[in-house]
């Protein structure tokens, strides 16, 4: 009789005990235990991160509800020993099962990477990195790396005309190799036989419809005025006219707080300097948008040789066929700059 009590005492003490193993399992494995009270996260797993670095990242941001559970499920899945960098993004309400076996796929997420407003290689090199884990200062030694750039066709002059500003999506593992070879097909893509025969149609190469597209950039903010401005310049080349361009000299000095080109500034030695030489600049003095791009390929046809900024300050520009016309346009800019105590 004792020992039948025994016995009955065994087995529910036994399913007892089975039953909350089980519930455990369970509570550990298939319970909600990511971002219960807020919405979905992304988290950035980094080359040379450790699990508690990131046990330490996901608690001060409140990712994870419990983390005993969390650290116990990643253990039995040996995840501390296949850690992947990337960018993931962790669902509210995820279970440490699904969690762990997403950080452990390496299926990311991927990032945008974007640059516009650039003149320096230095300054795209930092904005092109900025949302991925690739150096800037390894990126800036690929844009300075002749034997490199050479074998993508161009120089170290005109290489930034391979780069046409725009948003794209890659990997937060992307190497700075990764990415400079992306961008390289991106500019492929972009010059396509509609642009090409364009450009062809003009005399110019893309890279060169790109060098004279940073310079009309940096001469209007107005998206309408660019392909009056771009008919003025390749008036002058088809004449042979310097093309003095007051933006290329100012890229040549590297002054860019400056408002107002003066005759010494136009001395300076430089192939950027083009009231001295003719032709186009040897590269790019910015990256040029896109629409300043097709602003080139789809120049006004006129007769204008020459412009300067409206003396009303509003961004456009007047426009002249001869230089007295023109004189008398300058003149009236420049009296506004004295009166606005504008000198330099």
């Amino acid at each position: 009789m004792n020992k039948n009590k025994f016995l009955v005492g065994f087995v529910i003490v036994s399913s007892v005990l089975i039953t909350s193993f089980v519930f455990y399992f369970y509570q550990v494995f298939f319970t909600e235990n990511i971002l219960v009270e807020k919405g979905d996260e992304v988290i950035i797993i980094e080359e040379d991160m450790s699990f508690k670095d990131l046990q330490d990242k996901v608690y001060d941001r409140g990712i994870v509800n419990d983390m005993l559970s969390f650290s116990f499920v990643a253990k039995i899945l040996s995840y501390q020993d296949n850690m992947k960098p990337g960018l993931y993004l962790l669902e509210k309400d995820m279970t440490n099962l699904q969690a762990i076996r997403l950080l452990r796929s390496g299926n990311q997420i991927p990032t945008q990477i974007t640059f516009n407003n650039v003149r320096l290689k230095s300054e795209l090199a930092a904005k092109i990195t900025d949302n991925v884990g690739a150096d800037s200062t390894e990126f800036l030694a690929l844009l300075e790396n002749d034997s490199l750039i050479n074998r993508y066709g161009f120089t170290s002059d005109n290489i930034m005309t391979m780069f046409i500003p725009n948003t794209y999506e890659v990997y937060y593992t992307t190497s700075a190799k990764g990415i400079f070879d992306r961008m390289y097909l991106e500019y492929e893509k972009f010059w396509n036989e509609e642009r090409k025969a364009k450009a062809k149609a003009l005399g110019l190469t893309p890279k060169e419809v790109s060098i004279l597209a940073s310079i009309v950039q940096a001469e209007s903010i107005k998206s309408d005025e660019k392909p009056r401005i771009a008919g003025v310049y390749l008036n002058r080349l088809e004449r042979n006219m310097a093309l003095q361009a007051d933006p290329s000299l100012v890229f040549a000095i590297g002054d860019f707080t400056m408002k107002r080109v003066l005759n010494v500034h136009k001395e300076v030695d430089s192939p950027y300097n083009l009231y001295k030489h003719r032709g186009l600049p040897p590269g790019p003095i910015n990256l040029p948008e896109i629409n300043s791009i097709d602003a080139v390929l789809n120049a006004e046809d006129h007769k204008y040789l020459y412009f300067c900024a409206k003396p009303d300050f509003s961004g456009y520009h007047a426009f002249a066929t001869n230089l007295r016309e023109h004189n008398k346009n300058a003149a009236r800019y420049q009296n506004e700059l004295n009166k606005s105590r504008i000198y330099k």
